[in-house]
């Protein structure tokens, strides 16, 4: 098994800049617990590393096959697989990743803010997150909770939950198929590179799911590096990969700022209402919160959160 040489490591990753394939053939099978994959969406979009993202639909799925393959080599029983992609190219890859033995657990659908309507076709609203595990049932899985849906402008609940809230879990509201909470990443503070990027409130919610503080995530296809700062913030180890890396080495080397935009992102989550929703139901005069609900500890907020005008309005089940 050939031996590679990362550009960059920590205590907890490594990153190679190298072909994905190479560095995946030189990892032992089953040691992965979670591998994540966002690959070009072949939209004939420029790249840094100079990759051809204009091939033609068989050249491009036979790629995506190749490294599917590697990855489910590399998973752990129980392990977790997670494909980023547009419906159009998750529905023939999801059949292959199924056809190759894994077991399909979801098709989340993720809201794109402020997409272009497609002439002749229904307007495009979401990318598409696959969800697969190698074996019968997952190894780890504790997804996170949500808060009650509440108006971006006044704080009030957006669903009236009538005789249930006495039933509400403290920590929040079952997390659903349908994430329309994930905001795009325009602020200049977190876009590190002119091509689109990954948020890192999608790759904290999908760590936690399904991985723990020392679990191993693989990303093969780098990009900006979310998935290996988040796991680096989150405690879990990480090998990734990308043909031109400087840009990843350098968000590393400014940690810190997504250190505190991860920090604001957990403070939102596992609570029934955030703190930012009860402070906008008090300043516009909003009848109290019902004495119904059991409330856990409220955690702050930061007012400055470029993320701040987003709404706040989660797909949700009790």
């Amino acid at each position: 098994m050939r031996t590679m040489i990362p550009i960059f490591q920590t205590e907890l990753g490594r990153l190679y800049q190298a072909d994905c394939m190479d560095v995946m053939r030189s990892l032992e099978t089953d040691t992965v617990d979670l591998a994540f994959a966002d690959p070009p969406f072949n939209l004939g979009k420029r790249y840094s590393s100079g990759i051809n993202d204009a091939l033609g639909e068989t050249e491009y799925l036979n790629w995506c096959k190749k490294w599917i393959d590697e990855l489910i080599r590399l998973l752990k029983p129980g392990g977790a697989l997670f494909l980023w992609n547009l419906p159009k190219w998750n529905l023939p890859l999801g059949t292959h990743a199924k056809d190759k033995g894994l077991t399909f657990r979801h098709w989340i659908a993720v809201d794109i803010k402020y997409s272009l309507p497609v002439q002749k076709r229904l307007y495009p609203s979401h990318y598409s997150l696959l969800y697969f595990i190698k074996g019968d049932k997952p190894a780890i899985f504790h997804p996170d909770r949500l808060p009650i849906p509440c108006c971006r402008h006044c704080g009030g609940e957006v669903r009236d939950y009538g005789g249930y809230k006495d039933k509400m879990n403290p920590a929040g509201v079952n997390l659903s198929d349908v994430w329309i909470d994930i905001p795009p990443v325009r602020h200049k503070k977190y876009k590190k590179r002119e091509a689109n990027a990954l948020s890192l409130r999608l790759m904290d919610r999908i760590l936690s799911i399904a991985s723990d503080c020392g679990s191993l995530v693989i990303d093969p296809l780098g990009g900006s590096g979310t998935t290996y700062v988040a796991a680096e913030l989150l405690g879990r180890r990480w090998i990734g990969a990308e043909l031109e890396c400087s840009a990843i080495v350098e968000r590393f080397d400014q940690i810190d700022s997504d250190r505190e935009h991860l920090k604001r992102i957990q403070g939102e989550k596992n609570t029934l209402f955030t703190k930012r929703d009860l402070e906008r139901r008090q300043k516009k005069g909003i009848t109290p919160l019902s004495k119904d609900y059991r409330l856990g500890t409220d955690l702050s907020v930061r007012e400055d959160d470029p993320d701040a005008d987003e709404p706040s309005l989660f797909n949700v089940a009790i």
